[in-house]
Order: C-alpha cells, then sequence, then structure tokens
C-alpha cells in the first residue's frame, strides 16, 4: 500500500532526520537475567528486545536428540502489547517463520558438534516494535550466546536496508518500513565473513540491491563493534594497580 508521505526529501533527510546510511540509536547491555545461561536487552530505534539463552542442557523428550550434534531452538515472539493494534498471544505463521530462520542462522555460528544430545534455547521477546525486529532479535541472541559462553566461531549480528521513494538507505523506520517499497535482512558472522541470514521483501534491480547489501553490510560491522563493546562492559573488570610495598630497615643505632 503506497502513501502519500515523503519518506525522503530533495536533500536526502529521512522523516527522522537521518541520512541514507544512518543506523537508528542502538543500545546494547548484557547480561540483565540471573536466572538465564546468558542474556541481553537492546534497544534498536523504538525496538526494545530482550534474549535469554538456556543450555546446553539434555534434550527432551529423548527421541528429538541428535547424537551428533546439539539442537538450536530459537522462539521469537511479539508481546501482545509490543505494537498499537493489540496482539493475539502466542506464535503465529510470521513468528513460526522468524523462529526457524534465526535458528538456521545460529546453527551456523555456533560449535553444535560439540554437544551432542543437548538442546540449546534461545528466547527472544519483542517487548516494543518499531521495525527491523529480526534484526534485533538475532542481534540480542548474539550477545546473549557469548554471554551464556557457547563456544562460536562469530558473534552473529543482523542489519537491514531497503528501499524508500526510490532511494536505496540503511535500517529502515516503521513508516519507512510500511510504505516503502523493499526491506532486505542480512545477518553476518563477520569475522569470518559468512552470510548467515539473507531476505528480501519487495522489489530492487541488481544495482539497487547491490547498494542495499553494502549498506545492510556495513551496518552488520558497526553494531558488531557495539555488540563487543557492551560485553567488555559487563566482563571487563578494573585492576587497580599493586601497591608496592617497600620494606624499611630500622637504622641502626649507632
Amino acid at each position: 500500500m503506497k502513501s502519500d508521505i515523503k519518506l525522503i526529501d530533495g536533500h536526502g533527510k529521512r522523516l527522522d532526520g537521518r541520512k541514507a546510511d544512518e543506523l537508528r540509536k542502538i543500545k546494547i547491555e548484557a547480561g540483565v537475567l540471573h536466572r538465564a545461561d546468558g542474556s541481553c536487552y537492546l534497544e534498536w530505534g523504538g525496538n526494545k528486545v530482550l534474549a535469554a539463552v538456556y543450555g546446553p542442557r539434555e534434550a527432551i523428550p529423548k527421541h528429538t536428540q541428535n547424537p551428533l550434534k546439539a539442537i538450536v531452538n530459537a522462539r521469537y515472539n511479539m508481546a501482545s502489547f509490543s505494537v498499537e493494534d493489540r496482539k493475539r498471544p502466542g506464535p503465529d505463521r510470521r513468528s513460526v517463520e522468524i523462529s526457524k530462520v534465526i535458528s538456521e542462522a545460529l546453527e551456523r555460528v555456533i560449535l553444535i558438534e560439540q554437544f551432542p544430545r543437548t538442546m540449546i534455547n534461545v528466547n527472544i521477546e519483542v517487548l516494543d516494535a518499531e521495525a527491523g525486529t529480526r534484526c534485533a532479535g538475532l542481534t540480542a541472541a548474539g550477545v546473549a550466546l557469548a554471554d551464556a559462553g557457547i563456544p562460536m566461531i562469530d558473534i552473529p549480528v543482523a542489519c537491514a536496508a531497503g528501499k524508500i521513494d526510490g532511494h536505496v538507505v540503511l535500517d529502515l523506520g516503521q513508516k519507512e518500513d510500511n510504505f516503502g517499497d523493499a526491506d532486505l535482512p542480512l545477518g553476518l558472522a563477520p569475522r569470518i565473513n559468512e552470510v548467515i541470514l539473507l531476505q528480501m521483501d519487495g522489489h530492487l534491480t541488481m544495482d539497487e540491491f547491490n547498494k542495499a547489501f553494502e549498506l545492510a553490510h556495513h551496518g552488520c560491522l558497526v553494531v558488531s563493534e557495539m555488540q563487543k563493546k557492551a560485553l567488555l562492559e559487563k566482563y571487563e573488570s578494573v585492576v587497580q594497580p599493586e601497591e608496592v610495598v617497600q620494606d624499611v630497615q630500622p637504622e641502626e643505632s649507632e
């Protein structure tokens, strides 16, 4: 459905004042839940996402166990109050689809062969939704997995680009997502530069696709540094330099 709203002006400014290649504001905090093995709270624009990791634990029931590797079970859910029109509680087709693609993306980075017959549960709860919740969810899950100490080849991260009013831009906002021409979410293992998730909604020419991919790839690298910073802020301890105590020998009496 097209809208009469002008999503980007003649000077390249978007509705929220960002340039075409600018991300929304992002806040990442690791280790926010004490009862989970690993957790993360993430704010990305108007999105608020909580991710919690449990495991690896024995897969139950036993017939679901894989003797060669762990099962990664990601569960993406949007809270009823996360959108303007109250959402019906429980999983819907969209949540099931996103849960599946996130599970498959995480299996690409987790060293699942090290944990046969186990299950790693990743719960992603969207508390407030604006746009790009699957990218925010995968990014939060990556931090939560690292916080849990799950061995991975890399910390997964995701970012999206798209097209609005004929312009390719980074990190679509809500109105841009609703009334734009295309959306391209990208999941990445940045250290090895491997794509772990790639979807597209809408229509892009080959040149537009390449530009959107390049923008999303750059966005992933920027957000990846934020992930590392959030983990360091939790785990780095400020070590005070040890005071040097010198033995003071009493002066000999003459």
